[in-house]
């Protein structure tokens, strides 16, 4: 008894072992398959997680982007996470030295990676929201319903004709599935601190708003391609508005024509009947024609003080402009300009 006794002990206590070293096994197989790099990418990459979008979504996503090669690995550890039912909207990083454990901690817990969106040279608020729809979660026809809703914009400040100043061109950082409103919320943060109380005490000593200097360097900037021209393009409105004088602007024409393609501006088009035609109506008009830079922001609250009235294109077409004080002057630059487009045969 005592023999058969140690026999069976020795079995047992053999099975035992075969049982640990094979439980061993699984364990560092399971850890390595969890902790293994699986994601054959050489650069990181983002997976997009959305209202409409599941987990079995979710899981082409990981092979057509990230190239996920154990897919049942993922899927298992994603189970007893309960990720699935546990999904979050945003933008995720999957990076080329991740694990599957890391990917489906980082999906479980919403930790997004911020989008970079920048946005310059802008001409029109549809343009911006066809921008973004490429970027964000959010669609164009989302945004446009905001920012071209007159009671939702006038407790911010601004009409459907002036929102496009409310955008400060420049890189910012923001989720994915920011919602249009609190995109929104977030540029007019961004307002108020790029219009610092200097800023506000130069556009005053001016007499104009943020605004009304947002119209104006959309002017300036859509007048001349020189931007070392700025300041000395809006000095001359300066003075033509402190005058009392029309603006005559061309780019207004342009805009209230609705072709920014115009080589030449015709007595027709001087006609035009529209708030835009500062040939026609005094001041500035309704609101900016672009998005100006704050390049160009910044010319107008730092423009140059001189006596120039005129400005007339160079017959050179390189985009500058020759100045003038007095109408005779102006008159032989326009001649000369006139000539110049006559020779090109630009009607």
């Amino acid at each position: 008894m005592g023999v058969q006794n140690l026999s069976k002990r020795s079995v047992i206590g053999m099975m035992a072992g075969i049982v640990l070293i094979i439980g061993i096994g699984i364990a560092i197989w399971g850890y390595r398959l969890m902790y293994a790099k699986d994601f054959d990418i050489p650069e990181t990459v983002y997976v997009y997680v959305d209202e409409r979008k599941d987990f079995e979504d979710l899981i082409r996503q990981l092979k057509d982007s990230a190239r996920m090669e154990h897919v049942g690995i993922f899927e298992l550890l994603a189970e007893k996470l309960k990720y699935p039912e546990n999904m979050k909207v945003g933008r995720y990083a999957v990076d080329p030295g991740m694990s599957h454990l890391d990917l489906v901690k980082r999906l479980r817990s919403g930790h997004q990676t911020p989008t970079r969106i920048t946005f310059n040279n802008i001409r029109f608020i549809d343009d911006l929201s066809e921008r973004l729809d490429d970027q964000l979660m959010f669609s164009k026809e989302d945004l446009l319903a905001y920012l071209k809703d007159p009671a939702y914009l006038k407790p911010l400040g601004f009409t459907p004709e002036t929102v496009s100043a409310l955008f400060i061109p420049n890189t910012y950082e923001v989720y994915w599935n920011i919602s249009p409103e609190r995109f929104i919320e977030r540029m007019k943060k961004e307002y108020d601190a790029f219009w610092t109380e200097e800023r506000k005490r130069k556009a005053a000593a001016i007499g104009l708003t943020p605004v009304e200097v947002a119209t104006l360097a959309s002017i300036v900037e859509e007048e001349t391609a020189a931007p070392d021209e700025y300041p000395v393009v809006a000095g001359l409105y300066i003075n033509r508005l402190h005058r009392g004088m029309l603006l005559q602007a061309d780019p207004t024409v342009k805009f209230a024509v609705g072709d920014f393609g115009l080589k030449r501006i015709l007595y027709q088009h001087l006609e035009i009947d529209s708030p835009y035609n500062t040939y026609k109506y005094a001041g500035l008009p309704p609101g900016p024609l672009r998005m100006p830079s704050v390049r160009a922001m910044d010319a107008v609250l730092n423009y140059t003080q001189h006596n120039y009235i005129y400005m007339c294109a160079k017959e050179d077409f390189f985009g500058r402009h020759n100045f003038a004080v007095t109408l005779a002057e102006h008159n032989r630059n326009a001649e000369r300009y006139r000539a110049a487009l006559n020779r090109k045969g630009i009607r």
